[in-house]
């Protein structure tokens, strides 16, 4: 047993009882991941002053130098600059950033680096489950830091345009675009946000795996995420807005591309599905459309006029 899962054990030959005492897998796991996370650091756009820099946090993507971080940490940052674990500094360049997922590449000139495990998609998670998430917080001395919590909810929408992991292992400025890790050592997400308030605590959010792929995926395959998009301006129901449990339709507020206009739909009608799959809110439709690309077509589920019917559907870009 201690051979297969660590720990240490003992047998009591009086009583005939063994006592087991698990390995604490946390060490383990932060000795693993911490070799695949960087620290990013460089100068706003317009500030002059050499004290004026800001940072954040990268995760490896592939051993030739390829970096995943928020596109927040870099957008407006110049002169990038890339520290390992190792303390080798390199110059990054920003190659591809997308506001929308706040996720974006950042290439180094390096060869043999350690990528970071990347959990399998779709995502199988529990709520309560032991996370760790690592990065630079406050400081680009703090580099490497590790702060334990749990996964405290999935399919979080707060403040973005898909959906999020919520934990309340501790998310400060600079953790942007570290890992959240599981205790196998695989990343499930990119840290994003937290809820900074009095008397708001361990509130923090991460971008699952699940969207780092498809968002990367389209990095390097269209250059930008060719996202897919049905060409209507959309309003979420009250009770979705409020975040009560809700089933209501979404509705059509204006109809803004050719392909929307040509297929039927019309100001006023209310959205049921897309290709199948029950919409209530903004974030349910992105989520679905992520499975789409531009030009395909799709079946969507409006009411019009009275009538429930069944639209066919041309998608534009988003």
């Amino acid at each position: 047993m201690t051979k297969v899962l660590g720990g240490s054990g003992s047998y009591n030959a009086k009583t005939g009882t063994y006592s087991y005492t698990a390995a604490n897998p946390i060490p383990a796991v932060i000795g693993k991941v911490s070799p695949s996370v960087v620290g990013i650091i460089g100068k706003p756009l317009g500030y002059d002053d050499r004290y004026a820099l800001s940072h954040g946090t990268g995760v490896i993507w592939k051993s030739d130098g390829w970096i995943v971080t928020n596109a927040h940490v870099v957008k407006d940052m110049a002169y990038l600059a890339v520290v390992t674990s190792d303390g080798k500094e390199y110059e990054g360049k920003r190659v591809y950033y997308d506001e929308k997922s706040d996720l974006a590449m950042v290439k180094i000139a390096a060869k043999n680096l350690k990528p970071a495990v990347f959990a399998a998609s779709p995502l199988k998670l529990e709520v309560g489950e032991s996370v760790i998430a690592i990065g630079t917080p406050v400081s680009f001395t703090l580099r490497n830091t590790a702060t334990t919590g749990i996964l405290s909810g999935m399919n979080r929408s707060t403040g973005s345009d898909y959906k999020l992991l919520q934990t309340d292992a501790a998310i400060n400025p600079g953790n942007s675009g570290g890992p959240l890790v599981n205790l196998k050592g695989e990343v499930i997400g990119i840290n994003s946000m937290k809820f900074v308030s009095d008397g708001v605590e361990s509130l923090g959010f991460s971008i699952p795996t699940d969207t780092v792929r498809y968002v990367i995926q389209h990095f390097f395959k269209y250059g930008k995420v060719n996202r897919a998009s049905l060409g209507v301006e959309l309003e979420e129901s009250w009770s979705a807005i409020v975040g009560l449990p809700s089933s209501d339709p979404l509705t059509i507020k204006n109809v803004k591309s050719d392909a929307a206009v040509k297929s039927g739909l019309k100001s006023g009608d209310a959205l049921f599905a897309i290709a199948g799959q029950q919409v209530t809110s903004l974030v349910d439709v992105t989520e679905t459309l992520k499975a789409f690309i531009p030009g395909q077509q799709v079946e969507v589920l409006v009411q019009s006029g009275g009538s429930l019917v069944t639209r066919k559907l041309t998608l534009s870009a988003g």
